[in-house]
């Protein structure tokens, strides 16, 4: 079995560590310590993944995604995870719109918390399984369906969930 490798160009690995620094510095400016946690968090972001933080309440883990998204200067969005979330309260929903040249009604779409580059998806164990697969598609598929319409997400999409360990 023979396996087939990328050669990435030394010019790219000197921005990539750049760019690691710079962002390792500009959030520890915000929170101390976590070093581990971090250098992670850049890790899920640089290989175009996403990333699930587990902690218990107080370790900062919203302040940390947060951060990092203004950081990197992109559009960012907090979802708060409970119980009764339903998937259009994250992926937008149609609204029925009378058009007023024509007097003739369409359906308009309104796009949900996910339509931003970084995702904070917090305590996502606590919502029901309906909603965890419609953020689990907008993750693999970086889409969302809505009746029977695909929606393509915001390039670069990037979800960061959190959940704490005594809610499991």
């Amino acid at each position: 079995m023979s396996e087939a490798t990328t050669e990435i160009p030394a010019e790219s690995i000197d921005l990539l560590h750049t760019a690691h620094g710079q962002l390792k510095e500009q959030i520890g400016r915000v929170i101390v310590g976590q070093e581990d946690v971090i250098d992670q968090l850049l890790v899920s972001l640089f290989s175009r993944g996403h990333c699930l933080l587990e902690g218990v309440p107080g370790l900062a883990k919203t302040l940390m995604i947060s951060t990092l998204a203004r950081c990197l200067s992109m559009s960012f969005s907090r979802i708060q995870f409970t119980p009764d979330l339903m998937p259009a309260d994250i992926t937008g929903t149609d609204v029925l719109q009378e058009n007023r040249d024509t007097g003739q009604r369409e359906f308009h779409f309104i796009p949900g918390p996910l339509f931003h580059n970084v995702v904070l998806a917090d305590e996502i164990n606590r919502t029901p399984p309906k909603t965890q697969a419609a953020l689990l598609e907008a993750m693999q598929e970086r889409q969302v369906t809505v009746g029977q319409t695909i929606h393509k997400l915001s390039d670069p999409f990037f979800v960061l969930a959190t959940q704490n360990p005594i809610e499991q």
